[in-house]
């Protein structure tokens, strides 16, 4: 296969991030990867599009992933058309680029869409991606697995749903990811609570949600694979995130520490109440944050942290991952013949 990253910019990779172990276990499997950023899409005319890329032949020598993103980011940038792409994988964070770069993302899902109609297979699918660039795409999920949730700009709003909550709530941005800009609001704290709306909302709108006391021991991260929790030897790709003493954030790259996760038949029932709606949208990989057995977050863009859960768990999820994506696309060549004898 040739697997296309679309990401934000090459330079800002990590080695340590999931999208690079994704990218050198594809490598190791004899796959031909390519690092497409957000601005390297090009569309000549209807029959070609596709994108400047930065290419790791299959044959090339990797040792490590230290390796993969130093021979990556010295490669010369070749035009590669959709034709040439078996699977675009998206894995960019749109935040990154929401204020230096506003119309990148955007402009990428949209070029990911031309590629999904010339045949190209792209996940996330582009399409319902278009509908889920924020974190309202919770609010499409049965209520009883999702926090009460307010969304908006007004400070007034937000006073009001504070008195209806018991104690505390939660506000970030409603276009985030990563803990930035997440703040927990006290009833009897109200003094910088005008402040706080007006940083969050400067950016667009925020989004309120209930505190849960179940948050004060961490959150889940629970991958989930077309639909289907990720299980190997009888292990979840999951882990347990607990923040630092003082911190209500988790993720790890906020200080938050990762552990096996205790999966229980609770947390299993809300996963099975959202599994076949991802697995109708298209969204092929996708990361969901639990706290207790609620679903706080949706992640369908670039959820990390699959790294972690495989070293807690001592197995090898994202080789896991790549097999299965492996056989899907043979499912999806064999029903390509079918369609074209007919």
């Amino acid at each position: 296969m040739t697997i296309a990253f679309l990401i934000n910019q090459t330079h800002k990779e990590l080695s340590e991030y999931t999208t690079t172990l994704l990218a050198l276990t594809a490598h190791r499997r004899s796959h031909k990867v390519l690092y497409i950023g957000v601005a390297d899409f090009a569309y000549h005319d209807e029959k070609t599009v596709g994108a400047h890329c930065r290419v790791l032949e299959s044959s090339e020598r990797v040792s490590d992933e230290k390796d993969l993103m130093r021979i990556v980011r010295k490669k010369d940038k070749q035009f590669v058309t959709s034709d040439e792409i078996d699977l675009l994988w998206i894995r960019h964070d749109p935040v990154t680029d929401m204020i230096s770069r506003p119309w990148a993302s955007s402009t990428a899902l949209q070029f990911a869409q031309l590629m999904k109609r010339q045949g190209t297979w792209v996940i996330n699918d582009p399409d319902q991606l278009m509908q889920a660039t924020n974190k309202m795409y919770l609010e499409y999920f049965p209520k009883e697995i999702r926090p009460k949730t307010l969304v908006t700009r007004s400070y007034e709003d937000v006073l009001n749903f504070l008195g209806q909550q018991n104690g505390k709530i939660i506000l970030k941005p409603l276009t985030g990811s990563g803990g930035k800009n997440v703040f927990m609001v006290k009833k009897g704290e109200k003094h910088n609570l005008k402040q706080t709306v007006e940083v969050i909302a400067r950016d667009g709108y925020l989004l309120a949600q209930e505190y849960l006391p179940a948050a004060a021991k961490g959150d889940i991260r629970f991958f989930l694979l077309d639909g289907e929790p990720i299980v190997m030897d009888g292990k979840y790709a999951a882990i347990s995130r607990m923040q630092q003493k003082g911190e209500i954030r988790s993720n790890i790259h906020q200080g938050g520490s990762a552990k096996v996760a205790r999966i229980t038949k609770k947390i299993l029932a809300t996963i099975d109440k959202v599994s076949q709606k991802l697995k109708d949208d298209g969204m092929y990989f996708v990361g969901l944050d639990i706290v207790g057995d609620i679903i706080m977050e949706i992640n369908v863009f670039s959820p990390g942290a699959l790294i972690h859960a495989g070293r807690v768990n001592d197995t090898d999820f994202i080789k896991y991952v790549i097999a299965h994506l492996e056989k899907k696309f043979a499912e999806r060549q064999k029903e390509v013949k079918k369609a074209y004898k007919k």
